[in-house]
């Protein structure tokens, strides 16, 4: 029997390892999920727990027996992940046939965790790596000795970056570990939506910028605003998901800028989105970040400043 309530291991933000021993995949910009399957039935959950399977129909004639890691994705014309893309389908559970066809998503294994009765979980990367390409499925390359190879390669490509896995590493559910790096080739933040702005001139009636926060140790701290990136979809999306989230004072636990606090509508900090950024500047705020798009897959509470 399959084990049930596991969550994926995550990875560590950082240089690109030097050291023999690594392995290198592709950063996938898309969502992460464990796909089950077991008697016939598929069963996807999120990195925060969440059952997603209704979601993403397109999760079958997968081999039976297994418990998989690997991400969600959807591929633009050119073969590339395109989160905005897959920003159409994140919040929808039963998608039509129209959607479906619109925004086709993928799912790209690169992890076995249980495999025909056995777990997994205490075998090396390399054993799980290799009992993956047994199987009968479509499972995106991993390089060996390739580090810098495959980092040059996946930024001319327009990719987010590479993960490096060191090959004589164990499965450690729902553990940030420093055996996976990430190395991403733009900084993308999560974080958490604590108020909006109005806007102004051609957005005037709808959204203007977003209020940000980010766990800290004060707290949940300011972390600046983004007022880019967003599409039509996007505002619409955002007012319907903000409307109900209204309350009266901020909730952060430090001080807000009062050019921003003034005008600023509060909401309880309950959704994450993700932005593209440049830097942290000097007092924890994002230097011109860009909307990217929700993440209901993530825990509001969970959200810190990554390095």
């Amino acid at each position: 029997m399959l084990p049930r309530g596991l969550l994926p291991m995550l990875a560590t933000t950082g240089p690109l390892p030097a050291a023999d021993g690594w392995a290198q995949e592709v950063k996938w910009d898309g969502v992460r999920a464990l796909v089950a399957v077991e008697g016939g039935v598929v069963t996807a959950t999120s990195r925060t727990g969440n059952d997603i399977t209704a979601g993403y129909p397109e999760l079958h004639g997968l081999p039976a027996g297994v418990l998989l890691d690997g991400e969600l994705v959807a591929l633009d014309a050119g073969g590339r992940p395109d989160f905005g893309l897959l920003q159409s389908r994140m919040h929808v559970r039963g998608p039509s046939p129209a959607l479906l066809a619109a925004a086709p998503v993928t799912f790209l294994p690169f992890d076995l965790l249980h495999l025909a009765g056995t777990s997994l979980l205490g075998s090396t990367y390399d054993e799980r790596r290799s009992a993956l390409e047994q199987l009968d499925l479509e499972v995106p390359p991993a390089f060996l000795g390739a580090g810098t190879e495959l980092f040059a390669s996946t930024r001319a490509q327009g990719l987010e970056g590479v993960v490096a896995k060191r090959r004589d590493s164990r499965y450690l559910p729902g553990k940030r570990s420093e055996a996976w790096i990430k190395v991403k080739h733009v900084r993308r933040q999560s974080a958490v939506i604590c108020g909006w702005k109005p806007g102004e001139r051609g957005r005037a009636g709808a959204i203007g910028s977003l209020l940000l926060g980010v766990h800290g140790k004060g707290g949940l701290l300011y972390a600046g605003h983004v007022g880019t990136g967003f599409d039509a979809a996007a505002l619409r999306l955002l007012a319907e998901r903000l409307a109900p989230l209204g309350r009266t004072a901020p909730a952060y636990d430090g001080a807000v800028p009062p050019e921003h606090a003034r005008v600023a509508h509060w909401v309880e900090p309950v959704l994450v989105c993700d932005v593209d950024f440049t830097a942290w500047t000097s007092r924890g705020r994002l230097r011109h970040p860009s909307y990217k798009g929700l993440r209901d897959d993530l825990d509001s509470a969970l959200i810190e400043r990554e390095p």
